[in-house]
């Protein structure tokens, strides 16, 4: 990697880092941007669907409809006239199993991480779909 995308990553991680400050749960605030061409086409963090409460947690568990944050900025693309095709995910959390399955088929390319989730299921499962991993330690 050369310096200058070291450069630019730590950038648009540290504003990833800002954005997990949003996110309205207790036991986890993720943040994630997705950029093309160096531009930002989405953001997203952890949270529940828009109408609902924003508490993500009951009795100390989260619950079963709380977005993760890379689902969320998936989403906001899929509204707009833009694509995620060839684009990168800039996420403060690896993305759970789930999640890898979405990034793979919206058409992001690389995704850079701050912070490995406990199930590296979903790493596997980009590496294998020919994702580009990068992590990137969490910045201060």
């Amino acid at each position: 990697m050369s310096k200058k995308q070291l450069k630019y990553d730590e950038a648009y991680m540290r504003m990833a880092l800002e954005w997990a400050k949003l996110s309205h749960c207790e036991r986890k605030q993720v943040g994630a941007l997705i950029v093309k061409e160096r531009m930002i086409i989405s953001d997203g963090f952890n949270g529940t669907p828009t109408g609902f409460e924003n508490c993500c947690e009951e009795e100390g568990n989260t619950k079963w409809y709380v977005l993760h944050a890379e689902a969320n900025a998936i989403l906001k693309v899929a509204s707009s006239t833009q694509s995620c095709k060839n684009s990168t995910l800039y996420i403060t959390l690896s993305p759970c199993k789930e999640c890898s399955k979405l990034i793979h088929q919206s058409g992001i390319k690389r995704v850079v991480y701050a912070n490995q989730y406990k199930d590296t299921t979903g790493l596997e499962f980009l590496e294998k779909a020919g994702v580009e991993l990068t992590y990137l330690k969490k910045l201060k």
